[in-house]
């Protein structure tokens, strides 16, 4: 059985005109509701829901696409819909209500949490990671390195599973020598399911070998949000997991958001890849802070709403997040206090975060100049779910050729 588009967006296709031009854009909105947002009239919900629909058919729907997407402008559902199966084996359908492993969009939790903390005075960004870990084994590291990726520090995703980057001299095409970095097997030293407690008495135990000096150049890596998360738990004396319960998703309503931790290891749900082979519980999978938040659709277009708003973190504190902190090459991608940007003036900034565990993938795109938002959830691996947050172009009035991180 084919699942189909929720009601009220088969009711705005059908009640709209032909399809819009390419190159047309609606209307803007002249006066605020409420919550803050320009109200969004039924004429152009239309307009939107008929420009995305082929758009979603053709990158994702007729492409084995099991998962949730919504978009939004000004705050309201444009476009949405859900299909696939949370359990491949016994078909049950995947809802609006549907939790999925949204990977590396966790980090945008994660770093918000961290400035919410600075806000209240509890911490600074200029923080050293001594302050927080006494025998940490790499000096010179601040919060505002690990925020930004800069850190230099190895990557616990290879160390803690049986690999590690080393870097080497290697002639590129030109014949200029340059350094690359290559990955090589290691005997693994930990065993059992992980947490992040283990990963940062893993990097005590045995310094696996930094990238880089800190802040030399950027390099992204998941062990700086490994350690983000376990500073908030220092700074708050609660879990990690129970910090974005109580202060993050019961007060903005995010009702299906949780994070996945070593308690929940029982329940443990697996994602898929391309060919249906469910992904087992493995090693890694009970890290959270830079992966490990669960949620929907819906639930993120309520984080997303709370960050245009400024009901987190203020609006000055959100400007400093999405400001460009590398810089040492050129080219129009950067990264922010844990946000990937996308600079291209006159182009306004696209700031958004991608991400990837196991079958899982993930688009959360936010154009902030348009206030408009794609949300892309899969539990079934499929890269055209990052080739589909291109449907953007239909708040921009012009195609999308931004080729963003995976």
């Amino acid at each position: 059985m084919q699942p189909k588009l929720i009601p009220l967006l088969t009711f705005l296709i059908i009640g709209c005109g032909a399809n819009p031009s390419p190159d047309k854009k609606a209307p803007s909105h002249k006066t605020a509701n409420n919550s803050g947002f320009s109200p969004v009239s039924p004429k152009e919900k239309a307009y939107y829901a008929n420009a995305i629909a082929p758009m979603y058919q053709n990158l994702l729907a007729k492409r084995g696409f099991s998962g949730g997407i919504l978009l939004a402008k000004n705050g309201e559902i444009v476009f949405e819909d859900y299909r696939g199966s949370v359990n491949m084996r016994t078909k049950e359908p995947i809802t609006a209500n549907t939790p999925f492993h949204i990977a590396s969009v966790s980090k945008t939790f994660t770093s918000a949490v961290i400035l919410k903390l600075m806000e209240e005075g509890k911490l600074t960004l200029d923080d050293r990671m001594e302050k927080y870990f006494p025998n940490f084994p790499y000096a010179n590291i601040t919060i505002k390195n690990l925020l930004t990726h800069r850190s230099g520090l190895p990557k616990y995703d290879y160390f803690m599973d049986g690999t590690r980057t080393e870097m080497v001299r290697v002639k590129n095409k030109r014949g200029k020598w340059v350094k690359r970095a290559r990955t090589v097997r290691i005997a693994p030293q930990f065993s059992g399911l992980a947490t992040n407690k283990d990963v940062l008495q893993y990097m005590i135990s045995n310094r696996p070998a930094p990238e880089s000096n800190p802040d030399r150049r950027y390099s992204y890596c998941n062990t700086n949000y490994v350690l983000l998360a376990l500073i908030i738990e220092q700074v708050t004396n609660m879990s990690y997991p129970d910090y974005l319960r109580i202060h993050v998703f019961e007060p903005l309503g995010m009702n299906n958001s949780y994070v996945f931790s070593l308690k929940d290891a029982s329940n443990y749900v697996p994602s898929y890849n391309y060919n249906n082979a469910p992904f087992p519980l493995q090693k890694l999978d009970c890290v959270y802070g830079d992966k490990n938040v669960y949620s929907t659709v819906r639930d993120l277009l309520q984080w997303d709403r709370a960050l245009y708003q400024g009901s987190f973190v203020s609006a000055e504190t959100l400007e400093m997040a999405f400001q460009p902190y590398s810089h040492e090459t050129r080219g129009q991608k950067n990264y922010g206090l844990g946000w990937h940007l996308f600079i291209k003036p006159p182009d306004p900034t696209i700031v958004y975060h991608n991400g990837w565990w196991h079958g899982n993938n993930a688009v959360f795109k936010r154009l902030i100049a348009d206030t408009a938002t794609v949300i892309i959830l899969g539990n079934k691996f499929n890269r055209n779910i990052w080739a589909a947050g291109k449907m953007s172009s239909v708040f921009t009035g012009h195609a999308d050729t931004t080729l963003l991180e995976e």
